[in-house]
């Protein structure tokens, strides 16, 4: 038997004595994905967050994930397969900006991605993930719309509802901004016949030289659906292992330098093994109850309109 073979049994016996259930984005290593028993975007995840029937989630992914599936999961144990994996763009809003904004307009919705800390959402009239927000977006009633932390997938948005005024900070995800578009011309250039998929992470001219622009979970359904047999994917490198599962016959290129989110590779399957082995372990997701409560409001009006 393999080593990894030999994991793979570990884990299921361990899933089975916590009475465990495994959540993995799509971000993380293919190996973390083939053990997980849902693989997904944010907010696929945040739907079997809020449904499990397990006493214990271990969440693939990184410190915003597992904050959200305690906040819908308070009574749940929920571990951290690597309790440094962050997420730069969630540093990149502040309680005081959303002071200033609300005293600034008077009738503005405080509209946050899911890659945001509880402090962030808990200030906030509803989440939002790439897949929903413009469902949520256009519904609200409110003119105004502070999207945060990330201007790039707001700016996305505001281009497509232009009945609204957003405002932004200056957050972004540094692994999708760092996509230059010479690179993404050269490769359109080297396969003519592939289509670009892109996520709106990414910055405006570079969705502009996309032919689909949509969440992680998006870009997969599209090239499954596509009669085309080549893409060129501009997201994190972590969507090529479903895609080239899913989808033997179709070929699938990245860029030269690859899209990697150095966070949600620190996750490996050693890591799964260890935080169900030792659990409660370091790695416990453990939050205030107030906090908790106040942030489980907005991300359940997320759930609520995206239905």
């Amino acid at each position: 038997m393999s080593q990894v073979t030999s994991m793979k049994k570990e884990i299921e016996e361990l899933k089975k004595q916590r009475n465990a259930v495994i959540l993995a984005h799509y971000y993380v290593d293919g190996e973390v994905q083939e053990i997980a028993d849902y693989v997904g975007d944010s907010y696929y995840l945040s739907e079997v967050a809020a449904g499990v029937d397990k006493d214990v989630i271990v969440f693939a992914g990184v410190s915003f994930m597992g904050e959200c599936a305690k906040i819908l999961n308070p009574e749940k144990t929920v571990l951290m397969p690597d309790g440094g994996a962050d997420c730069p763009m969630a540093h990149m809003v502040t309680p005081e900006e959303i002071a200033e904004v609300r005293q600034k307009y008077e009738d503005v919705a405080v509209v946050t991605y899911v890659n945001s800390f509880a402090k962030i959402k808990a200030l906030s009239d509803v989440c939002v993930t790439s897949s929903n927000a413009l469902k949520i977006v256009k519904e609200l009633p409110n003119k105004n719309i502070f999207f945060i932390p990330d201007h790039n997938l707001g700016g996305f948005l505001a281009k497509q509802l232009p009945e609204k005024n957003f405002i932004f900070n200056e957050g972004h995800c540094p692994t999708h901004d760092r996509i230059q578009v010479a690179e993404v011309q050269a490769l359109k250039a080297a396969h003519p016949e592939a289509l670009a998929l892109a996520h709106p992470e990414c910055r405006e001219e570079i969705c502009k030289e996309a032919d689909y622009v949509g969440s992680t979970k998006g870009i997969i359904d599209y090239a499954l659906k596509s009669p085309a047999k080549e893409f060129i994917i501009l997201t994190e490198k972590g969507i090529m292992h479903p895609l080239t599962q899913q989808a033997p016959d179709k070929r699938f290129y990245g860029l030269d330098q690859e899209i990697v989110c150095g966070d949600m590779k620190l996750i490996t399957m050693e890591k799964v093994r260890d935080v169900l082995r030792d659990m409660p372990g370091t790695n416990q997701v453990q939050m205030d109850d107030q906090l908790m409560q106040d942030a489980l409001t907005p991300l359940k009006r997320m759930l609520e309109l995206a239905k």
